[in-house]
């Protein structure tokens, strides 16, 4: 990862931002506009490293005394970055996020398509297909991730979710379901017909494209 003071002026991120819309930029990056600078010693593409970090193990757990447990984020900065997480929540899911296809879905977990470790998330909607929340329920180390149906389940039922919809990427970027993926799914949809609360389908999705397990028949 690069320093700040060894990207030229033009290639800097507020000025990409600039001239080429926030859609040019990583998250990192993103981040780093918001935190403005870094702190002695640790540059502010390194402290937005580690708040991403943070919220891909603690999901939409994050908070202000989460945030000020890391080195560079003091009081000030873990407030603006809280306020402008709940604001873009709030203008962006304030109408109805309805699933109703796959591709209905994509919104909500491409930003994992490119990761290199294996994100599984898990989207529970209500009885009109609305999306109730959008969750990491593990990030796995290279190809592998250990999945079981009460780490899934546990906050759909806690929504009171009517139905759910799987999703993981691939981070070799190879697009075809592995034989634990199959494994794994058949075991998460036997759980939710016990449980009542169906998996309507479980998509991987890469860099390439995407794949819907109902698509293909395999749910």
């Amino acid at each position: 990862m690069k320093h700040i003071k060894e990207i030229p002026d033009f290639d800097r991120p507020r000025e990409r931002l600039a001239s080429k819309g926030p859609e040019a930029l990583s998250d990192t990056e993103l981040l780093a506009v918001l935190l403005g600078s870094g702190i002695k010693g640790k540059d502010v593409f390194q402290v937005a490293h580690a708040i991403l970090q943070k919220l891909d193990r603690d999901g939409e757990k994050i908070n202000v005394k989460a945030l000020v447990s890391i080195e560079g984020v003091g009081f000030a900065r873990a407030c603006q970055i809280v306020a402008s997480f709940e604001l873009a929540r709030r203008r962006l899911f304030k109408k109805s996020f309805v699933i109703q296809n796959a591709e209905d879905a994509l919104p909500l977990i491409s930003y994992i398509a490119d990761k290199k470790q294996e994100y599984f998330l898990c989207i529970s909607l209500n009885g009109a297909n609305e999306v109730i929340r959008n969750r990491v329920v593990t990030v796995g180390l290279l190809n592998t991730n250990q999945v079981h149906p009460r780490e899934v389940f546990a906050d759909a039922i806690s929504d009171r979710a009517a139905s759910i919809i799987l999703a993981h990427n691939h981070p070799s970027g190879v697009l075809k379901p592995s034989p634990n993926d199959l494994a794994a799914t058949k075991q998460l949809v036997d759980a939710g017909k016990i449980l009542g609360i169906p998996v309507l389908d479980h998509l991987i999705i890469t860099k390439k494209g995407f794949l819907s397990f109902k698509e293909m028949g395999l749910i």
